[in-house]
């Protein structure tokens, strides 16, 4: 029997676009021979957190139409976290700054790392993504996110724990993923690579599925 197909994913819990793509992702790998290997990093916003000084006047509210409308089209439930996943803030110059204080995107980025580590990343990352993203307030409090953990197949609890004993390894494996991410050939997020080639987007999936059936992709 040949080897499953593999295609690494580069996913930040800060982006709606990485959000919108994962449902179809876990779908693959339920259906086909194929290994999705989930490999979260950090967002623009503490990567590059200047990213923001300069886009253009109509940056923001050109994403915010199309990021509704495109889950509008993908029958996605679709609200803006509350609370971000990044803390930012508005200068007095109007300008967007990322706080220096970030108690939940450090924490669910470790957490991607181990779920993808016990083989339930894309499991992890639709559940945790779908209460972000999908009008759940103060997800982050109560058992909100213990139980979306659960119907990944895992503990909260036992990756927190984890993740605080193993801090350390665990920025260390966010930084290769960063480092293998600019490598794979683009900046943003959600970003697949299979055998060398970037598909960054939610809107490249069609395409990636059409380039990994011609390499043979088959129905589990």
């Amino acid at each position: 029997m040949s080897e499953p197909l593999e295609i690494d994913v580069f996913w930040s819990f800060r982006s709606p676009w990485s959000y919108l793509a994962t449902p179809r992702l876990r779908q693959w790998q339920d259906t086909y021979d194929l290994q999705v290997n989930f490999r979260p990093v950090y967002p623009i916003a503490i990567r590059t957190p200047e990213f923001f000084h300069s886009v253009q006047p109509q940056w923001f509210s050109y994403f915010m139409t199309d990021v509704f409308r495109v889950a509008e089209y993908l029958q996605l439930p679709f609200v803006w976290p509350n609370p971000d996943p990044v803390v930012q803030f508005v200068d007095e110059d109007g300008r967007r700054q990322t706080g220096e204080d970030q108690p939940h995107i450090h924490r669910l980025t470790r957490l991607g790392v181990l779920a993808a580590e016990h083989g339930r990343g894309i499991e992890f990352a639709d559940e945790a993504s779908r209460l972000i993203w999908g009008g759940t307030v103060n997800w982050h409090e109560g058992d909100h996110l213990a139980e979306a953990t659960a119907r990944a197949g895992l503990s909260l609890a036992q990756l927190d724990a984890q993740s605080t004993a193993d801090e350390q390894r665990l920025g260390s494996v966010i930084e290769q993923n960063q480092a293998d991410h600019d490598a794979a050939g683009h900046w943003g997020v959600p970003t697949c690579a299979f055998r060398g080639e970037p598909f960054f987007g939610q809107d490249r999936l069609d395409v990636l599925l059409w380039r990994l059936k011609n390499a043979g992709l088959k129905a589990r």
